[in-house]
Formats: C-alpha cells, sequence, structure tokens
C-alpha cells in the first residue's frame, strides 16, 4: 500500500481481491461478536478494534494519545495477520484460546498475539469469534489497568527480588559453570 490508509474501506480497497475477501471474512467474524464499546478503524496503519477514550480516557500507556488496542487485521508482505491482545496479555486467555484452537485440528501459526495465515480456511473462526465474544471493552480495559497498577508497585510487594539484588548461590553457581561461547570463528 503506497499511501498510509486513513479509513477502514481505504485499507481494504489497497488489497489484492484474494486478500480483501480473507481479510473482509474474518472482519466480518469480529464485529459479529466485537463488544458495543469497541470501535473499528485505522490504528498503527491497519485494522483496529480498540476501547476508545469515551470508555476509557487514560488511553494506550504506550501513547495516550492513541485509544486502547484490543485487536487487528493486517495484511503483511507474506501472510496476513490477526492481533489479539487480550491473548497475549492474560494467561489463562491465551491458554483457552491454545486449548480450542487444538481441538479444532487447525494448525495454530501463532506468536505472542498475532495469528498469521495465508487464507480464511487456515484460520479457526468459531475460536476467533469466541475469543472476541468473551471480553468486554470495560473488562479489557479493567484487566488492563489491573496490569499496569501491579507494574507500578514496588518490586518487593510483586514478590519479586529488587533490581540489583545478589543472585540466589544456586543460580550463581549455575552460570559460573556453564560453558563460556566463543565469540569469534573456530
Amino acid at each position: 500500500m503506497p499511501n498510509k490508509p486513513t479509513t477502514v474501506a481505504e485499507y481494504l480497497s489497497g488489497l489484492t481481491e484474494d486478500r480483501r475477501e480473507a481479510i473482509e471474512a474474518v472482519r466480518r467474524v469480529i464485529l459479529k461478536n466485537l463488544d458495543k464499546d469497541y470501535e473499528e478503524g485505522i490504528q498503527y496503519g491497519v485494522i483496529g478494534y480498540y476501547v476508545p477514550h469515551r470508555v476509557y480516557p487514560a488511553g494506550y500507556h504506550c501513547d495516550p494519545k492513541q485509544p486502547l488496542p484490543f485487536a487487528a487485521l493486517a495484511s503483511k508482505k507474506n501472510y496476513m495477520s490477526l492481533y489479539l491482545c487480550s491473548v497475549y496479555g492474560d494467561t489463562d486467555h491465551s491458554k483457552r484460546f491454545r486449548e480450542a484452537w487444538a481441538k479444532t485440528g487447525k494448525k495454530l501459526d501463532m506468536g505472542k498475539s498475532c495469528v498469521r495465515f495465508k487464507k480464511v480456511d487456515d484460520l479457526a473462526l468459531d475460536v476467533i469469534a469466541e475469543t472476541i465474544k468473551a471480553v468486554p471493552a470495560k473488562k479489557y480495559a479493567a484487566y488492563c489497568e489491573a496490569a499496569l497498577q501491579a507494574l507500578k508497585k514496588p518490586s518487593s510487594a510483586r514478590g519479586e527480588k529488587p533490581v540489583g539484588s545478589t543472585q540466589s548461590p544456586k543460580s550463581a553457581t549455575a552460570k559460573a559453570s556453564a560453558p563460556k561461547r566463543s565469540r569469534g570463528k573456530t
């Protein structure tokens, strides 16, 4: 896409016919199952689904001018992507998603939040529908807010060792006995 699209229609019109059909099929599933408080638009150059500022005024913690991202659809050079932020951010949600996908018998090509696909038949659309439906916008915003607040607590309150604390004798021993890697050619 030579120009950055500013609307979903512009984004879709910039795709090849096969990519547009696949993205539109996934988009229909998302829109059918999306909580009414989410909005669809262009976010970070792709089709985004997000919690708008009217629902979560704080916005995205990395860029508060942006609404809180929830999901996204993108056409990349070698594949298409469905980004599921709720799957990335919640271990239980991720586990349920992966287990439900495995039951479909379809191969899951996924990073932390990115489900990669080359055609819509690669996807378990029913699992995507349930995943989108399972997380209302206000619940998602509350979860994100709680996660941010937990990060702001001192590390000792989170049960972690403070930064700069000494290692346990066991981990120090293991590190010292680890083989050294050669940096040069062998």
